[in-house]
């Protein structure tokens, strides 16, 4: 590229937008954040610009606004979308279907009209591996039965379905769909991780949280799933490795490559317990727990079969569970408050 192609991040200053920035920039982009910070901190801009030493790129807005969208999309000549601005809380979405069905659903619908405007047609979407429900065996491939247990899932999977007819409807459209498993860790620098507002809906967090003193034990959900330990397993992933899988993603679809979905996992599962153990030895500080009854919704395995990304990307994890709780230390230990204490002068 003679010149740095700029790419629009929705959602950008949140957890996982603030990474792939980073790595975004690392590359030769020119990343460009539109975020309304209902969810996120101002603060991280100051962060961002410290580990890429150049300015930030950021407007303040809703997605859900097409003309402000156009304008961002038109005066930054955006070559390719990332839309990372979704909620994502689960037990949020039972308790507020309706926030979640406006906000997931019509900041995408509002997206794509946009980009109808304008000559961009390439998208990378954040998805979820909540798009398979209760997987009837493991590991899970793409092809696997779509399903959802809750609004949050449910908008993806509905997200998912804009996408398909989108690209029916016209060829030049070309998709990127990343279907997550479980985003954890934080930047080697830590600078910038995950700073979750109120009771933690992740397991990291809420095991740094306790582990700094902000709270004095971790809720372990369930010891007695049909798995070695009786906890939970997940396919945890580090932010890093995550946010290289958007880097190859957006790369693929400007090179011309077909439209996509993948899961972007490790391709194996880490219990509730190999967590904590691994965590109190990377960081040297007792996670004291308490077992409690299982979440309703919650499934005993979830890991994904992540070597369509290898083939199609050519991606794949490389960090392993202990250099994902040592980077979450780092960043929680450096920032026991997260954002909180640092003023947004960007």
């Amino acid at each position: 590229m003679t010149h740095p192609a700029s790419i629009l991040l929705t959602g950008g200053a949140g957890y996982i937008g603030s990474h792939t920035f980073v790595a975004l920039a690392q590359a030769g982009f020119t990343p460009v954040i539109l975020d309304d910070f209902s969810t996120s901190n101002r603060a991280v801009l100051n962060r961002l610009q410290r580990i890429t030493s150049q300015p930030v790129l950021c407007q303040q807005g809703s997605v859900a606004d097409r003309v402000l969208v156009h304008d961002l999309m038109q005066r930054h000549s955006i070559a390719a979308v990332i839309h990372f601005a979704g909620f994502k809380a689960v037990g949020e979405s039972v308790a507020q279907p309706l926030k979640y069905y406006d906000n997931n659903l019509g900041g995408m619908m509002a997206l794509l009209r946009a980009m109808e405007r304008t000559p961009c047609r390439t998208l990378v979407f954040s998805s979820s591996a909540t798009v398979y429900g209760d997987p009837a065996s493991l590991p899970i491939t793409e092809n696997f039965p779509r399903s959802h247990t809750n609004p949050y899932g449910h908008t993806k999977l509905v997200c998912e379905d804009m996408l398909a007819a989108v690209r029916e409807s016209n060829p030049a459209w070309r998709t990127g769909v990343l279907r997550y498993f479980n985003p954890t860790g934080a930047h080697p620098s830590g600078l910038i991780g995950e700073d979750p507002t109120g009771l933690p809906n992740n397991l990291m967090p809420y095991v740094t949280q306790v582990a700094v003193g902000k709270r004095p034990f971790l809720n372990i959900y369930g010891q007695d799933y049909a798995t070695p330990d009786g906890t939970g397993v997940r396919d945890y992933i580090h932010i890093q490795d995550l946010a290289q899988a958007h880097v190859a993603a957006v790369q693929a679809l400007l090179k011309g490559a077909d439209s996509f979905t993948v899961n972007v996992g490790i391709g194996q599962g880490h219990s509730v317990l190999d967590v904590v153990r691994a965590f109190e030895q990377a960081s040297g500080k007792p996670v004291p727990y308490r077992f409690a009854a299982r979440r309703a919704g919650d499934v005993a395995q979830c890991y994904a079969d992540a070597s369509l990304a290898k083939r199609l990307l050519n991606w794949h994890a490389t960090h392993t569970l202990a250099a994902m709780c040592a980077d979450a230390w780092r960043w929680q230990s450096n920032n026991p408050d997260g954002y909180a204490n640092e003023p947004a002068s960007v």
